[in-house]
């Protein structure tokens, strides 16, 4: 590969946002970096409205969230939510529909691929006439017809049968329909976003998904991360359904230590999971007081053997080895691992020093000396 072309990589895999080729035609860079720079500042805009209903502080969801809007606002493509379940996936869809300025109108209608009955499947997506089989005794619009200037949204995909599957890539193709037992065709247009918990692309190489079909829904792919990859999220979250849930109280917090439960808790179900169990400990909670470890119901709460060893999970696991992959020494991942608790403690205690010492277990005076030789800045916490 060319040296330049690597070394723009290079700066792009760095963190930069964009790359431009720098010409003396100044008028001519001058447009386009003020386009550029409109484009990013539209999109901050948009993410700041978007935070009262899509939670998340942690760098991999903001930006997941970013990239998610650019497309939702300025094109018309397909979408292709990849994640596993009870991550928020119905929700990106939801804030895509508000989003786009081309729909006609506010409709999201929504599709489980669970839980369609294969008998009733034609009905469900195209509509049928009545007397079109036992039990039509009126005609019915179906999904295609709902959509109509709007968005579909096509929950599990992957669940799809291969003739649903086949159906479903003609009325994209074509955007035209006829009702299960009739003759008329009718025109849909609508803006098509699909979400699975599966690898479609290997399901592809299996022929359980049609390739086709998947290029056509994968105009752009999301994948959306897990809770435990995102843990920067679980308080604010917490919060965030604290409130949800209670809309009448003032919100109670969390004491420190109901805190670092949530924090190390594993989350299976994912952002439904942590949820569900907010819901249970304001159940029990009763007074004006912070929730305390005993508003954790019991079946919830953590061995002793087990309470401070979740941290050790797949995640971890998965940084390690990609370090070591990457040619990482020992010392080096330990250092990273170091700074980076540094980082978090320090923020997190919106840049109290003594705080963020207690929570590590060392001393104020490391913490300045890191302060001090600029290892920790001034952007990591407010003090």
């Amino acid at each position: 590969m060319d040296t330049r072309l690597l070394d723009t990589w290079r700066v792009l895999q760095a963190g930069a946002a964009d790359l431009l080729e720098w010409t003396r035609d100044y008028s001519t860079q001058a447009e386009r970096v003020k386009a550029r720079l409109e484009r990013w500042h539209a999109i901050d805009d948009l993410l700041i409205s978007a935070r009262e209903t899509i939670v998340g502080v942690s760098p991999i969801w903001r930006s997941l969230m970013r990239r998610i809007i650019e497309v939702a606002r300025f094109t018309t493509a397909s979408v292709l939510l990849m994640g596993e379940s009870g991550t928020g996936k119905e929700m990106l869809a939801q804030l895509i529909k508000e989003l786009d300025f081309t729909a006609r109108t506010d409709n999201l209608t929504v599709v489980d691929c669970t839980t369609i009955v294969p008998e009733l499947s034609g009905s469900e997506f195209f509509g049928h006439e009545r007397g079109a089989f036992t039990g039509a005794i009126a005609a019915r619009d179906g999904a295609f017809a709902l959509a109509d200037g709007g968005i579909l949204f096509l929950d599990e995909i992957g669940e799809l049968p291969l003739n649903l599957q086949a159906q479903l890539l003609r009325v994209i193709q074509e955007g035209a329909y006829k009702r299960v037992g009739g003759n008329q065709w009718y025109n849909t247009k609508f803006r098509l976003v699909a979400a699975t918990n599966k690898d479609l692309l290997a399901a592809t190489q299996d022929g359980a998904f049609r390739t086709d079909l998947y290029y056509r829904i994968a105009g752009w792919v999301f994948n959306v991360p897990p809770l435990r990859a995102r843990r920067e999220d679980i308080l604010p979250l917490a919060r965030h359904f604290l409130q949800m849930l209670n809309p009448d109280r003032p919100i109670a917090d969390f004491a420190t230590a109901v805190e670092e439960y949530l924090l190390n808790r594993p989350y299976p179900g994912n952002i439904r999971d942590l949820r569900l169990l907010i819901a249970r400990i304001t159940h029990r909670h009763v007074g004006s007081g912070p929730i305390t470890l005993g508003d954790i119901p019991e079946d919830e709460r953590p061995t002793l053997e087990t309470a401070n060893d979740t941290w050790r999970d797949t995640v971890f696991e998965t940084a390690v080895r990609h370090a070591l992959v990457g040619g990482a020494r020992l010392k080096e991942i330990g250092d990273a691992a170091t700074s980076t608790a540094v980082r978090i403690a320090v923020h997190e205690a919106n840049g109290k020093l003594q705080v963020a010492a207690n929570r590590l277990g060392v001393s104020d005076r490391a913490l300045q000396l890191r302060r001090a030789n600029g290892q920790i800045r001034d952007g990591d916490g407010a003090g």
